[in-house]
């Protein structure tokens, strides 16, 4: 398996609508939007925006996968070196994730992005 690229970063945020906002006016494109977090992005790159009550994961950098298969596939090979991983998370917009933390606590996630996302009008 062969990574691509980092599709995201993560960042946390005490106020999702108006850092979503504030980055917005910086030039990034408001492609998701919910009351606990909000993505935005930069040509192909992603950042999204973590509010305080969002629970599946911190501050963390994404890996981005076009192939639901391949998730499923790294999901079990990391599964195997004994990498602390979350189970498989199907998210609301469509896409489905795995979260796991490098061997210095940081969060990192494979992310199956299905489409390119579209931005709201």
């Amino acid at each position: 398996m062969k990574l691509k690229r980092i599709g995201h970063v993560a960042i946390c945020v005490e106020d999702v609508k108006r850092a979503a906002e504030f980055y917005k006016n910086l030039g990034m494109d408001l492609v998701w939007q919910d009351p606990d977090w909000a993505y935005l992005k930069a040509g192909e790159d992603g950042l999204a925006l973590l509010s305080p009550s969002y629970e599946q994961a911190g501050a963390h950098f994404g890996f981005v996968f076009d192939d639901r298969a391949e998730v499923d596939r790294a999901y079990d090979r990391l599964k195997q070196a004994d990498i602390h991983l979350t189970k498989i998370h199907e998210h609301r917009d469509g896409t489905a994730s795995f979260y796991g933390r490098d061997p210095d606590g940081n969060w990192f996630e494979y992310l199956y992005e299905p489409v390119p996302a579209k931005v709201e009008a």
